[in-house]
């Protein structure tokens, strides 16, 4: 049985993940500070992104981002396990982005992976000190035709 402070635990953890999803898909790159440690690892290397420390992947969504003109991250499925004031986990994201290609033409590009994430308590907050994405599935449609 999960005591209360595991359960509370695994929702603010939860919540930390959907803060992230809410940050990068509304293009809020500063919100990643509440959300990673300072010293925090990220690699994104598995979908053909950079690895690296937590300003360098600000930089690096404020770059890249803005080449898609629609995206959304959707996670689900995280199995976490807490240990005190650490805690893994491992969480699916569905990630559709939708790409100009150079002759005008919406692409829809599909990506299907894991983030493998390592959290600390920092003053009674959850933080991301490690993330690392592990790569399920990449699908560009040719001529997607958004509707709005």
């Amino acid at each position: 049985m999960l005591s209360l402070q595991e359960i509370s635990d695994r929702l603010e953890i939860e919540d930390l993940m959907v803060r992230y999803s809410h940050a990068v898909d509304t293009r809020q790159w500063e919100l990643l500070d509440e959300i990673f440690t300072p010293d925090a690892h990220i690699d994104y290397t598995a979908m053909g992104g950079p690895a690296g420390d937590l300003e360098s992947t600000k930089k690096f969504l404020a770059t890249v981002m803005p080449n898609f003109a629609a995206f959304q991250h959707l996670i689900s499925n995280s199995s976490i396990r807490v240990d005190g004031d650490t805690a893994t986990a491992r969480t699916m994201c569905h990630n559709p982005m939708l790409v100009t290609g150079a002759d005008g033409k919406s692409n829809l590009m599909l990506c299907g992976l894991w983030y493998l994430d390592t959290f600390v308590r920092v003053a009674g907050e959850w933080r991301i000190k490690q993330r690392v994405e592990e790569k399920s599935y990449m699908f560009v449609a040719p001529d997607a035709v958004p509707t709005n």
